[in-house]
């Protein structure tokens, strides 16, 4: 898996100050989507044993509320692969913080037993988040009122 980008001190992409991983690869391509860049699976850097070692001592300081993994595209199935392992250590190390994840995927359709995007990974990293956003930007929903998200489609769902 590669990345793009890494935030140790995010507070636009949920709740609290958060440190956030910008994964790479993602199929759907939304028209008007904020980092068409993330779209190819090569883009950015390799996800590396260091970069997990980097994300975990960046959310070490207390003021660090938790998590925030985004994209691209987190539940593509390449991209479980290594996060489902990588969100587990996290939480295993960090119990008492929160892991957020956004996907365009729609939870009940796409990510659940028996979605189009559903792998031998998928339940493994639902498990350890706690809050999802879900659903495809659309660019005629946009709403820049809304709070952590970028189209009136999208949802916030509160998985713990």
């Amino acid at each position: 898996m590669f990345y793009g980008n890494i935030k140790k001190c995010d507070v636009a992409d949920g709740e609290g100050v958060r440190v956030t991983l910008f994964v790479s690869g993602c199929r759907i391509h939304c028209p008007g989507c904020f980092q068409p860049q993330t779209w190819d699976f090569n883009f950015g850097r390799e996800f590396t044993e260091e970069t997990q070692r980097e994300l975990i001592e960046a959310l070490k300081p207390q003021y660090i509320a938790g998590l925030t993994v985004l994209g691209g595209e987190p539940f593509e199935p390449e991209n479980q692969a290594v996060l489902a392992p990588f969100l587990e250590k996290v939480r295993e190390i960090y119990p008492n913080k929160n892991i957020w994840c956004y996907s365009g995927y729609v939870y009940e359709q796409d990510l659940l037993e028996g979605g189009r995007k559903h792998t031998e990974f998928t339940d493994r990293m639902l498990a350890c988040i706690d809050v999802l956003v879900d659903g495809p930007f659309i660019l005629e929903k946009r709403n820049l009122m809304l709070e952590f998200r970028g189209s009136e489609n999208q949802r916030i769902l509160r998985l713990k």
